[in-house]
């Protein structure tokens, strides 16, 4: 009898340790992209695992190749002058890219926008991208709607991926060649305060201790 209950206790004990360790959490592993990367078998997921913004960078350059654009071109690591890829799209025109890997909590500000814009005459291109992981700040759309560069957010890199998988090419340069948002509004406007210029945090809390 006594035998019967031992064995019982540590089957107990081993049923809880089997339990524990099935529930105790998987550390996520990084991913690790190679210049042999096979862009059909990267999904968002693996781009959110990624280990940096370089790992971005080459699968674009590899989706864009695939699909079929040419004079693809990835710019090196320093002095690339705010660009990270520049290809010709269908009708001939040059485009500047510019890739952000971003975490979903950590949208892309004005800065992108700037660099991207600043460097095409560099490179002699007609226009410019920003392509994310994440979203973008309000400030970095509004500038962006100014000077024409076209933004690419996370669901357009979700839906450029999921057609890309489906083999529908055309319909990925649909998106990436779509006209960008122009904002018919002006530093005039402003001035002559038809417009409220819109303040963050950080400026409002300095203009106020500034009063007091």
């Amino acid at each position: 009898m006594y035998i019967f209950i031992v064995v019982g206790v540590i089957a107990v004990l081993l049923a809880l340790a089997l339990l524990r360790f099935l529930k105790k959490p998987k550390v996520q592993e990084r991913y690790k992209v190679t210049q042999d990367i096979e862009p059909y078998k990267i999904g968002i997921s693996e781009i959110d695992r990624m280990e940096d913004g370089k790992d971005f960078e080459i699968y674009l350059c590899k989706l864009f190749n695939c699909l079929g654009y040419s004079d693809v071109y990835k710019t090196q690591d320093s002095r690339d002058f705010g660009a990270d890829l520049v290809f010709t799209d269908r009708e001939g025109y040059r485009n500047v890219l510019q890739a952000k890997r971003y975490a979903v909590t950590n949208p892309v500000g004005l800065g992108a926008v700037q660099e991207v814009y600043s460097c095409m005459r560099f490179y002699r291109a007609k226009k410019s991208i920003v392509i994310t992981s994440s979203k973008y700040t309000t400030s970095c759309e509004q500038l962006a709607s100014y000077n024409g560069v076209k933004l690419l957010d996370r669901n357009d890199l979700i839906r450029m991926i999921e057609l890309f998988q489906e083999q529908q090419h055309s319909k990925v340069k649909d998106i990436i060649e779509a006209e960008p948002y122009f904002s018919r509004d002006s530093w005039d406007d402003y001035r002559n305060n038809s417009k409220v210029i819109k303040k963050d945090r950080k400026t409002e809390k300095y203009e106020k201790q500034t009063v007091l």
